[in-house]
């Protein structure tokens, strides 16, 4: 079976989708390796890595069973699989968007998580949509309801004419939430989104249900995923990680039997009940010393499900449930469901809160290694191609920073910064751990000469202003002579109608705000 795989990606700026997939179409057979230690790909355990042996014959490829224990049950950097029928053909997946993203709000504001920017050039969207296209799966829905609109433009721009084609199936389309007769409702939750478009995904002639998050920031072969859950003959297959015990309650934790079997599931879990899920770890493969720091194991919020099983579970067992993981889970175990863990154990992050999606877009910064790299030439991360031109840097001091396409940067200082397309920075500025996030388009010089001359700011960073430890959103107007420092160590604030909110001590200026010359904030 070819593997659907890439073979080269642009180092310097967002991968062009057309450019990769034509190269898929002209028979590439195997993911290359990649030539630097840069190039980082999800860790992996040291146990036994899951394999199948796989043999040709003229009627089609024949996978031979092997057993499967909780160490080989691993996402790894080298990991082959051998899928019959071929994930492209036999899985469909389903992207959810989320809720409201209250805990992201005011980047929310305007926007849908997965629609948020990410680092530089990027949304957080193309993260499972290219694990997704890199793993061989075509057909694509993304779920949303919360202000969608430029969710919805960016797919359509991304991917809308480049997955499908003349006996090629696969699409990127988008399903809203919507009312009907039987659902009078908006989506309630993770399984009540699925279950109201129950009707559209059982029409596809698929084996599997890969559930996945909009808002999650890791790389996964889901080929070795969708391999185990074949292999164990499971109903249900959940991707699940190491976890210490200060982000443990934030999860659904679960134990498992030495066949790699849930044998129980707990959704956030809290005090003696959190304390009762902690489980000697070393059975997934991890050294002692990790172990202890690391004494459960934690859903990721990803799923495979058997497509009859699903039918069968939201429609007969449990019509009412609204979340996979609160209700769903724990119900399929309980009944004595097969429910398989399935261990990654490579850099994952949750961008649920303001701080965890600062922290991960700074994390790109990191040296030598990043926590997550966009440099991977056999997992490259797709989006929309916008034909912008170079960055340029005129007499900039920059260092230890990551800067998208088609800025203009003067005279200023850029130091362990995130700095997004688009993005203008005046002469003098100062900028330190930020995240600027950019702009949606250009002003002329004309317009910004004319804003200066009337008083008004023009978008960008203006002339002596200092930008420390906060996130800028898009189309923002800084004037000159700003400081946005957080001066008084304030850790949560709201002044939407000053144009920012504090949160974890990190200062957020709202998309399209205007902060006067000489704030400080």
């Amino acid at each position: 079976m070819a593997m659907a795989c890439a073979t080269t990606a642009a180092l310097a700026s967002a991968v062009s989708l057309q450019s990769m997939l034509a190269e898929r179409k002209h028979g590439q057979a195997t993911k290359l390796a990649a030539s630097s230690s840069d190039f980082r790909s999800a860790s992996s355990l040291g146990g036994a890595r899951l394999r199948s042996g796989c043999t040709q014959k003229s009627s089609g490829w024949m996978v031979s069973k092997t057993v499967v224990t909780p160490r080989a049950v691993s996402d790894t950097p080298d990991g082959e699989s051998c899928l019959s029928p071929d994930a492209g053909r036999s899985v469909l997946g389903i992207i959810l968007g989320g809720g409201a993203g209250t805990r992201l709000y005011p980047l929310t504001k305007k926007r849908a998580k997965p629609a948020v920017p990410l680092g530089a050039n990027y949304r957080l969207i193309d993260i499972p949509v290219s694990n997704c296209i890199n793993s061989n799966i075509q057909k694509i829905y993304v779920l949303t309801q919360f202000n969608s609109a430029s969710l919805n433009r960016h797919l359509s721009r991304a991917y809308g004419s480049n997955m499908g084609g003349y006996k090629n199936e696969g699409f990127v389309e988008v399903l809203a939430a919507q009312q009907s007769p039987e659902n009078p409702n908006w989506f309630q939750g993770t399984a009540d989104a699925v279950r109201q478009y129950l009707w559209l995904f059982e029409e596809q002639n698929v084996l599997e249900f890969l559930v996945l998050a909009g808002d999650h920031l890791y790389r996964m072969d889901y080929q070795n995923f969708i391999q185990t859950h074949r292999e164990t003959n499971a109903d249900i297959t959940v991707a699940a990680l190491p976890m210490d015990e200060a982000r443990a309650e934030a999860f659904g934790l679960m134990k498992i039997d030495d066949k790699g079997r849930i044998v129980e599931f707990a959704e956030k879990p809290k005090g003696d009940a959190l304390k009762a899920m902690a489980v000697d770890t070393t059975i997934l493969g991890l050294d002692e010393a990790r172990a202890k720091e690391m004494p459960y194991i934690a859903s990721m919020g990803i799923y495979v499900v058997s497509k009859d099983a699903m039918i069968k579970l939201l429609r007969d067992e449990f019509p009412q449930a609204n979340d996979f993981g609160s209700e769903v889970i724990p119900g399929a175990t309980k009944m004595g469901m097969n429910v398989q863990a399935y261990l990654y154990d490579g850099y994952w992050e949750d961008i649920g809160t303001i701080e965890a999606f600062y922290n991960a877009n700074l994390g790109l910064t990191k040296k030598p290694v990043p926590d997550f790299s966009f440099y991977d030439r056999t997992s490259p991360i797709y989006t929309q191609a916008r034909f912008l031109p170079p960055s340029k840097m005129l007499d900039a001091d920059v260092a230890d920073s990551v800067i998208g396409e088609g800025c203009v940067i003067k005279n200023c200082k850029i130091y362990h910064s995130v700095v997004g397309l688009r993005s203008w920075i005046a002469e003098g500025a100062i900028v330190e751990d930020a995240l600027l996030m950019g702009a949606d388009y250009y002003e002329t010089d004309e317009q910004r000469n004319e804003l200066l001359a009337t008083g008004g700011i023009p978008m960008g960073i203006g002339k002596n202003s200092i930008i420390k430890r906060a996130i800028i959103d898009k189309n923002a107007r800084i004037g000159e002579n700003v400081r946005i420092v957080n001066r008084d160590d304030v850790q949560e604030a709201a002044r939407e109608t000053d144009g920012y909110f504090i949160k974890s001590g990190i200062v957020t200026i709202i998309k399209d705000a205007v902060i006067p010359n000489d704030t400080v904030i």
